[in-house]
């Protein structure tokens, strides 16, 4: 059973450096613009929504623009801060292989 020891000590090892890297990813930002830099949104490595500017001149148009673009941000700065999530996730998981589990 020296197998499982052996296995057991990798994935401690690799819940500690995953652990350390969720530390660092919430302490990352991506910012995120859209409109021509009229909605800037600032979003943490692990998702956390961190900041939403909104240029005034850009909220004098029409609704649905504003809601459209405001949307399209959010929705980019999500999807760019999971992919750095995911990445960064896959690169300390990578090494850990189950016997027989390939």
């Amino acid at each position: 059973m020296a197998g499982v020891g052996k296995i057991l000590k990798q994935a401690q090892k690799m819940q500690r450096k995953m652990e350390s890297l969720q530390a660092e990813l919430a302490a990352k930002e991506l910012d995120i613009s859209a409109g021509g830099g009229a909605v800037q949104v600032k979003i943490s490595g692990n998702g956390e929504f961190k900041a939403l500017k909104l240029d005034p001149e850009f909220l004098e148009e029409e609704a649905e623009f504003v809601e459209e673009t405001i949307l399209a941000a959010v929705q980019e700065a999500a999807e760019k801060a999971k992919a750095m999530n995911e990445e960064e996730m896959g690169k300390v998981s990578a090494g850990f292989q189950l016997p027989g589990m390939m």
